[in-house]
């Protein structure tokens, strides 16, 4: 066992948990492992050889507090977080100790800024939501890109992935925000969140070399529409996804992501092009890597690392871009992400 903080991951057993276990252990950290099902976390807890397993459920928080006893901070990667991000937000309050989620659901972390912003700031806890590649990754590329400029006209982002395996976790969540929207689509236009029956249209995105233009779904909307303009004055943020990954997605009998590396990591690739419009200037910055969902965790790992070092920017719910220095932060992630920042673009 480590001496470094502890913490918490729930949903430890699940795709995404699999890889925070495995960075946080990697960054020096002690993961605790969290979950309901007593045999995952048996079979994981034998898989990793001196890290302890804790049984605990949404449903009952004297478990969720039995569970957090002695951690330092808690990662949930359990979803769908509509059901599990306020009873473990509840539990990460009453312990006083920083949350860090990798919800991708846009109304779950939408619920997260509305309900616990002033319970969590008077609590002098940090709470950041969608520390993943849905919602963070995206929220620190338009920070960085906008440096300076506190306000903007329009904010894309363009997601180009080679394709998309979804997990059991996103087809779940996806289903539970799709009865929340009672079937409609959500796009953030005028400074707000707008549900609709419109149909997405298709165009041409021109993503830099190596991967170029490619077919997107435009208004494919993605947790960036929470956490932008949660504390950037952004009013119209859009969001895009190469039709095949759309397709992949969408399509009954998609399999699961299967691991191509010792890391086990998918062979899916991934571009992430950030435009950010102010009058009639631009700027722009790009971000590249491999799986989504593999890179996710050091995402959540790093702004739990600096939450629990004194680096963190303010107390309360925070997106990655207001709670952390973004482009120190994107820094941190260069084993795992390569940068780009076209010339003439100031990031």
């Amino acid at each position: 066992m480590g001496s470094g903080p502890i913490v918490a991951v729930f949903g430890a057993y699940g795709h995404t948990g699999r890889f925070v276990v495995a960075e946080s252990r990697e960054r020096g950290h002690v993961p605790l492992l969290l979950g309901r099902d007593r045999e995952r976390l048996a079979a994981l807890a034998e898989a990793h050889p001196g890290l302890e397993a804790r049984r605990a459920s949404v449903d009952d928080p004297a478990s969720l507090d039995r569970a957090l006893d002695g951690a330092d901070a808690v990662v949930n990667c359990a979803g769908p977080f509509a059901a599990t991000a306020a009873p473990l937000i509840e539990a990460a309050l009453r312990a006083r100790i920083p949350y860090v989620d990798v919800s991708a659901e846009i109304e779950a972390n939408a619920d997260t800024f509305a309900q616990f912003a002033e319970r969590a700031r008077s609590a002098g806890t940090v709470v950041v939501p969608a520390m993943a590649f849905f919602g963070g990754l995206g929220d620190l590329l338009v920070t960085a890109a906008m440096d300076e400029w506190t306000t903007a006209d329009e904010v894309h982002v363009a997601y180009g992935l080679s394709g998309w395996h979804p997990t059991a976790g996103t087809l779940a969540s996806g289903a539970v925000s799709g009865r929340r929207r009672g079937g409609r689509r959500v796009r953030f236009t005028g400074g707000r969140l707008e549900y609709h029956d419109d149909a997405l249209p298709t165009l041409e995105w021109p993503f830099l070399a190596p991967l170029g233009p490619q077919s997107v779904i435009g208004e494919f909307t993605m947790a960036d529409v929470v956490t932008v303009p949660s504390h950037l004055a952004v009013p119209e943020v859009r969001t895009y996804m190469t039709a095949t990954a759309a397709a992949d997605l969408s399509a009954p009998g998609t399999p699961a992501p299967t691991a191509v590396d010792e890391r086990g990591r998918s062979a899916q690739t991934f571009v992430v092009d950030v435009l950010v419009r102010s009058g009639g200037t631009e700027r722009r910055v790009t971000a590249a890597g491999q799986d989504i969902y593999a890179v996710s965790a050091p995402l959540a790992v790093e702004a739990a690392d600096r939450v629990l070092t004194g680096r963190a920017r303010t107390v309360g719910v925070a997106s990655a871009g207001a709670a952390f220095d973004a482009p120190d932060f994107l820094r941190a992630l260069s084993r795992h992400l390569s940068l780009h920042v076209p010339d003439g673009t100031r990031g």
